[in-house]
Order: C-alpha cells, then structure tokens, then sequence
C-alpha cells in the first residue's frame, strides 16, 4: 500500500529514486526506462519550486518528493510540464484559512501569487487509499494544469483545446443528476462547476480507471487522450 508504515514524522535523506520506490505506487509500476524519466521530471520539479512551511511544517527531501510525484504522475503522459506560473508550494500541517474567500482549505490553487497551498495531512490520506477518488494532491494539481494551460509562458496551450470542450460537453451531460444526488460514479462535488467536474475527473481518472471506462467511457475517453495515459 502507498505509504504503509509511514508517519510523515520521520527524517529522510533518500535520493527521489529511494523515495519513489518505497512510498509512491504509480511509480512503482513503471518500467525501468519510465522509472529513470519520472525521477527525472521529479528532480526538475522540485529544483524549480520553492517550498514554503506554515504552522511548523518540517519540509524534508521526503515532502518535496511526494508532492512533485504527485504533478509529474498528473502529467507524466504529456511533454514535461514543470507548472512554471505556479513557483510556490505552501504547505500546511492541516486544513488551513485560506484569505481568498475566509474559509477553511485543504487545498488551493492561487494563480495571483503562483501559489498552490496544500494540507500535508489531506495530502497523504488522498494517496493512503489509492481506490476511493478521493486525492487532495491530483485535485488541486489538475486545477492548475487547467490554469497553466491557459496562462501564456512556455508552457502555454499544450492541452488540447478540442479534448477539453468534450470533457465540458461531458459535465453538461452530467450536472444534472449530480446536483439531484442521483447515484453516479463522480461524487457530487462534480457538479459545482466545469473546474470541479475535471478535477474529480482526474481522481476517478486515476484511482478507480476500470470503473470509470464501464460506467463514463466517454469520459474516461476523454481524458486518456487529454492526458496521454491509459490508466486502465
């Protein structure tokens, strides 16, 4: 299981290699070429994001890992996308108030300040339990690809404009019986809006694939090619 065993309290000194293979699932599937890539891609993320501490959060070599794991296993079926707009990662021990919009967040995408914030907490229950759609770091990782898609840097537009209308014909089709509570794979927080909707997209995406192709081929469809990977 990813994570078994593991407090988050420890000190670790592994190479991303060392952590990878130990606490990171996704990864552990790959093929020896693909492992060597995604270390890759996880060493540039990490090099070019400056990881922020609140409410006494130790930001360990451990922490830097998993959460650049976590964007590079949402994009891993596209060229590298680094999320340059996004230059820093706040974390927080737990559910953090958030001054956007005085609430309380387990995770937010600020394109602003460049700032995706996450509770380290919620962060690694989303990966405790790879097959319930339910995984703070691929939500708020997929808001700001969104984002990063739509903000001109040399990352700018790399999504496929065609794919992503389909996905939004997809909640359309959808928001319906989401917001009459009318049992769906997607859990009702997918009918907030289109951004929600993708969000929770990619959850199901990538913890319960076979299950999304049976019950929303479409869907499913739609993101295998948005994304490049066929996760079923």
């Amino acid at each position: 299981m990813v994570l078994a065993g593991w407090t988050g309290q420890s000190r670790f000194k592994h190479s991303h290699h060392q952590v990878l293979e130990r606490y990171f699932a996704y990864y552990q599937k790959l093929p020896l070429r693909k492992k060597q890539e995604f270390e890759r891609r996880v060493a540039n993320f990490v090099n070019s994001k400056e990881f922020i501490s609140r409410g006494g959060l130790e930001i360990t070599p451990m922490v830097e890992t998993l959460v650049a794991a976590c964007a590079v296993q949402l994009t891993f079926g596209l060229r590298e996308i680094r999320f340059e707009h996004f230059d820093k990662i706040i974390l927080y021990p737990t559910n953090f108030y958030s001054r956007s919009n005085d609430q309380i967040h387990k995770g937010e995408v600020n394109p602003r300040f460049g700032v995706i914030a996450l509770s380290w907490k919620s962060f690694l229950e989303g990966y405790l339990d790879p097959s319930d759609a339910y995984n703070l770091g691929l939500h708020e990782m997929a808001h700001a690809l969104k984002l990063e898609n739509r903000i001109p840097n040399e990352e700018y537009q790399f999504l496929q404009a065609s794919i992503l209308k389909e996905i939004d014909d997809r909640y359309f089709e959808n928001s319906e019986d989401l917001a009459l509570g009318k049992p769906t794979l997607l859990r009702a927080y997918a009918g907030v809006n289109k951004e929600e909707f993708f969000a929770v997209a990619v959850e199901n995406f990538f913890e319960r694939p076979q299950e999304m192709k049976q019950h929303l081929p479409r869907l499913y469809a739609n993101m295998s090619q948005l994304l490049g990977q066929e996760t079923a």
